[in-house]
């Protein structure tokens, strides 16, 4: 249709529309190249958020795995789902997952030996919409201990160990956990 699409678009313009604890909205204009030489300009919106972790949690010892519940607003309700948070910025994606596994769950693993991550893929939440890149992974816990957990105000968080058939059962919809 005369877009060139071996060449690079360019970012023309962007304008934050809204500013929040944890995305930001952006008016984007974007000059798409075209087989003549010239632009097809276009207009998005991005939600620019965090990257973030999401992981499949296996106590081996016991073959249990870990199963959160807690509201969430896209399907406004308490809803089973995998551990999971964001990237703080300059922190790297194991020590994000092992961090983020402490504050939610209280799960503290032993020593760097105790624990196995197998990174499963990188994937966008929405590439149509967001700029939100999840790295999902399989953490596999051999020892560990259970600490308190240390949540933001606003959150809400259960957890329990469950067998694979109870978590199969427990309806996951969020595609990142599903993907794990």
């Amino acid at each position: 249709d005369g877009v060139d699409m071996d060449a690079e678009p360019r970012i023309a313009g962007s304008e934050t529309v809204y500013s929040g604890p944890i995305f930001d909205i952006q008016n984007v204009i974007i000059d798409l190249p075209t087989t003549s030489g010239g632009a097809d300009r276009i207009q998005r919106q991005l939600i620019h958020h965090a990257p973030c972790v999401v992981m499949l949690v296996h106590d081996v010892e016991r073959d249990l795995y870990l199963l959160e519940r807690e509201y969430r607003i896209g399907s406004h309700g308490f809803v089973p789902g995998l551990p999971a948070g964001l990237i703080d910025p300059g922190e790297d994606v194991e020590h994000a997952a092992m961090r983020e596994l402490a504050e939610e769950t209280g799960v503290v693993v032993e020593g760097p030996d105790d624990v196995r991550i197998e990174r499963v893929e990188d994937c966008y939440a929405s590439e149509g919409m967001t700029d939100e890149l999840a790295h999902i992974m399989i953490v596999r816990l051999r020892r560990f201990t259970m600490k308190p957990r240390h949540f933001d105000d606003s959150e809400h968080v259960e957890s329990a160990w469950v067998t694979w058939r109870e978590l199969m059962d427990s309806h996951v919809a969020a595609s990142n956990s599903t993907i794990a």
